[in-house]
């Protein structure tokens, strides 16, 4: 009998919530000889990047850029907003909530985590009633994700700013949107956010090594008695200049900027924010409904949040069981060239089974044939594992699609 055929070999897809897929436009334009930093073409280009940062954002505030990960963002904002001994409120729903509230503990601030597992989004009934029972104010500041890239848990940040003022508390509103800027909707300004940062290797289309934070007046204010704050960190002359050194403390990420003006141009001004959340919205519907399928009659297989409302656009995060989820993943990248995301996070001893949860991410770069070949592809594969699943789900998929599109 011949040996199982090797279908990998080509343009491997990365399926994971980030880095996302870097399009060719952004690659060509980060390929070339480093530039002059003291003055001339790059100086200018980066003029242009604050108003498009700004419009990405949804905001008239304050945007500082800084060289670093996601993880560097924690800390960037950690070290302007508090001092040793501040009370925060961190809602985690998932692992990248906790992280930022351990980040938090380790700088010495206070933290207070209400944590509503892996999941669900936050539930907005109790964040209140905490909040309400907070009379002194000790509370500076309520720290949430809007999507957890672990669980795919989407929190209402609209729904959080109107349970901070029913509850009438002072507290700074900062939201980590790593995941979901450029993919999922977000108005910073509209909803009443007070801190929002994002990197750029997700929605962004970028590599790592780059992240943003926009911040309110009102942010800025409280920061200043910021205990924890250092000159690198320091996100006022990297918002306000006016030297061109001071908005990097230092050499400027050079290429990374050139990559970052083509794709503001390609989301800001050729797709258009709002069709850029629409694009997403499909896209996302589009896994659910194939997942929706594969479960009917094998419970083993369900999408990992159950309300759609609280489901991230940018990524889904889906159980199939164990070990079906591990082999499912390594068979779609090892005969088919398409990387799924691990279930990071996901297995607790308490609850072995969600060691087969896996990723689908769909964020940034990402159309309809890329999504759809990435469904067709783990239905093949679940074909040739025999993991049970139900049928359909390629129809259904396909059926969002020409609906959205239309003719």
């Amino acid at each position: 009998m011949p040996a199982p055929a090797n279908l990998s070999h080509g343009r491997a897809y990365l399926a994971i919530p980030g880095p996302s897929v870097v399009p060719d436009r952004i690659q060509r334009a980060m390929h070339r000889t480093a530039p002059n930093i003291y003055e001339g073409e790059l100086h200018a280009l980066t003029g242009s990047l604050w108003p498009d940062l700004r419009a990405l954002a949804c905001t008239e505030q304050n945007v500082a850029c800084y060289i670093g990960n996601g993880h560097a963002l924690w800390e960037a904002v950690n070290t302007n907003l508090f001092s040793r001994g501040d009370k925060v409120l961190v809602l985690a729903s998932g692992v990248f909530g906790l992280g930022w509230a351990n980040v938090a503990k380790a700088m010495g601030v206070d933290v207070e985590v209400m944590d509503f597992g892996r999941s669900a989004a936050p539930d907005m009934g109790r964040v209140e009633a905490r909040l309400r029972a907070d009379g002194a104010g000790e509370i500076v500041a309520v720290l949430t994700t809007h999507v957890d890239t672990a669980t795919s848990a989407r929190t209402d940040i609209a729904a959080l700013r109107a349970a901070l003022d029913r509850a009438g508390h002072p507290a700074l509103l900062a939201v980590d949107c790593i995941a979901s800027l450029g993919c999922d909707e977000f108005r910073m300004d509209a909803w009443g956010v007070d801190v929002a940062f994002a990197a750029s290797q997700k929605g962004l289309m970028l590599p790592p090594g780059v992240g943003f934070v926009w911040f309110s007046e009102k942010a800025r204010a409280v920061g200043r008695k910021a205990g924890l704050r250092t000159p690198y960190w320091d996100w006022a002359p990297r918002a306000d200049g006016p030297e061109f050194w001071q908005y990097w403390h230092g050499t400027a990420p050079t290429h990374h900027l050139y990559g970052l003006r083509e794709a503001l141009s390609m989301i800001v001004h050729e797709e258009g924010l709002a069709n850029v959340w629409a694009r997403h919205e499909v896209l996302a519907r589009t896994v659910w409904a194939a997942f929706d399928a594969w479960g009917q009659g094998h419970g083993r297989i369900a999408l990992n949040i159950a309300d759609p409302a609280s489901r991230a656009r940018a990524v889904t995060s889906a159980r199939l069981g164990a070990p079906d989820g591990q082999a499912l993943r390594q068979w779609c990248e090892t005969r088919a060239g398409v990387t799924l995301g691990i279930g990071l996070g996901m297995a607790t001893p308490e609850d072995p089974e969600s060691a087969g949860f896996l990723r689908v991410a769909h964020m940034g770069h990402v159309n309809a044939h890329m999504t759809l070949g990435v469904l067709a592809v783990m239905e093949a594969g679940m074909q040739a594992l025999g993991i049970p699943h139900g049928k359909g789900a390629l129809e259904a998929a396909t059926a969002v699609v020409a609906q959205a599109a239309g003719a």
